[in-house]
């Protein structure tokens, strides 16, 4: 049977306009939320006056927002107000927060501040996306992820009728991005750290080589920056086989807060129990060896007064020692250890072994991989760590290989994931 076609539940439909001399009356018929259309009328002196009163009614008309938090004339700073309150309520780590916060202050309601919800078209988030890949490849994929999630919650609360972000283009990542380092950026990174404010001349007191032992404790367990810094002498267990790290905190950073240790890490996923390659251990075994058993609750790597070494001084520390290797512009941060790492476990055990090994995975994922890993840890991994990455003698066969497309989508992941250290 073939017909008029459905007018859609908070839309109208054709306005007709009359002049009945002297005044001018639209009319219209609005599908309300029950599924039921009605007429809409609008009076007055002149055809102009007439159009704009009736789309005022019709902006105003109740459709999609029923629920009285938002519906197509509501302004995008609103549905971002609102998906704030939401996102206060969810259960992920506070650095995350702050980040979708920073990303969503500095990016993307900056963009879309002059937009009621109707005008969220494809074509103009489509501009948006593009304008941010032009600036990095990260920056877009980061605030694609946070419009998914506005456009979700609008979605929730019947504010829009589609997602925006459906039919956008894919991101492309740029060609020959660096996603980890070369066995030559290790070992220049490694002798600067070394060498790092120990020559003459240096004003003020001497380095204790804090910040390049937790280089080489990075290096080899592909920890996240924060996990590294929140080991304590309880969480060390040697076994037969080598030591295994418990990793089960982690240092954050909070604006209000400062600096300290979580006694959790980034997800439920990140509690796990990591082999230590050999020449990370060693690291690990001096530090221990310089702390009393009264501090076993201490973090391993603390500052001059026993308090938490802070992800600001690890990262400024860190970029004058890429600096000092001749290794600035790149973008070099400690997260570079992270992704070296899962390059080299992606190559060598897999990617799923490699995500389980990482902290980045499901509940069942973690699961498969760890409930028996519990009580006997697989040293694979730190075998394979060891073997690229040791100082002396390295195999850089692994580090040699081509990116593969499932490297790289783990590598994007983790991007996303750790964010805040």
């Amino acid at each position: 049977m073939s017909g008029r076609p459905r007018t859609s539940i908070g839309t109208f439909g054709e306005i007709r306009l009359v002049d009945l001399g002297g005044k001018y009356v639209a009319e219209t018929r609005f599908r309300d939320l029950d599924g039921r259309l009605r007429k809409v009328r609008a009076t007055a002196p002149s055809a102009r006056a007439v159009r704009s009163l009736i789309k005022d009614r019709l902006a105003a008309r109740v459709g999609y927002g029923s629920g009285g938090l938002l519906r197509l004339s509501s302004p995008f700073a609103e549905l971002a107000e609102l998906w704030l309150e939401d996102l206060r309520t969810r259960d992920i780590s506070e650095g995350t927060k702050e980040n979708y916060r920073d990303d969503l202050r500095l990016h993307v309601r900056p963009f879309f501040a002059s937009y009621t919800l109707g005008e969220l078209t494809t074509g103009r988030v489509e501009v948006f996306l593009k304008q941010e890949l032009a600036i990095s490849y990260s920056r877009a994929k980061h605030s694609k992820t946070l419009l998914s999630m506005l456009f979700a919650f609008a979605l929730r609360h019947d504010a829009i009728p589609r997602n925006p972000l459906e039919g956008t283009s894919d991101l492309t990542r740029p060609p020959n991005v660096v996603q980890a380092l070369s066995l030559e950026q290790v070992q220049r990174i490694r002798a600067s750290a070394a060498q790092w404010r120990t020559g003459p001349g240096v004003m003020g007191p001497r380095p204790d080589g804090t910040v390049r032992d937790v280089c080489e404790v990075l290096l080899g367990t592909s920890m996240r920056p924060g996990e590294v810094l929140a080991l304590r002498p309880v969480d060390i267990v040697e076994t037969k086989k080598g030591m295994v790290a418990h990793i089960q905190g982690t240092v954050v950073e909070r604006k209000k807060s400062g600096c300290y240790r979580q006694d959790h890490p980034k997800t439920g996923a990140s509690v796990r129990r990591i082999p230590v390659p050999e020449f990370a251990a060693q690291v690990i075994r001096q530090r221990l060896a310089l702390m009393g058993p009264e501090q076993a609750e201490v973090t391993i790597f603390h500052n001059r007064y026993g308090k938490v070494l802070t992800l600001h001084n690890l990262r400024r520390t860190f970029r004058d020692i890429v600096k000092e290797a001749g290794l600035e512009g790149l973008g070099i941060t400690p997260r570079w250890y992270r992704r070296t790492g899962a390059t080299i476990l992606a190559r060598g055990i897999g990617v799923d072994a490699a995500a389980a090994f990482l902290g980045h995975t499901s509940t069942a994922i973690t699961q498969k991989h760890y409930i028996e890993l519990d009580t006997l840890v697989d040293q694979t991994p730190a075998s394979i760590l060891d073997r690229t990455l040791r100082p002396v003698d390295p195999d850089g066969t692994l580090l040699g290989q081509r990116v593969s497309d499932e490297e790289e989508d783990l590598l994007d992941e983790l991007d996303g994931d750790d964010l805040q250290g």
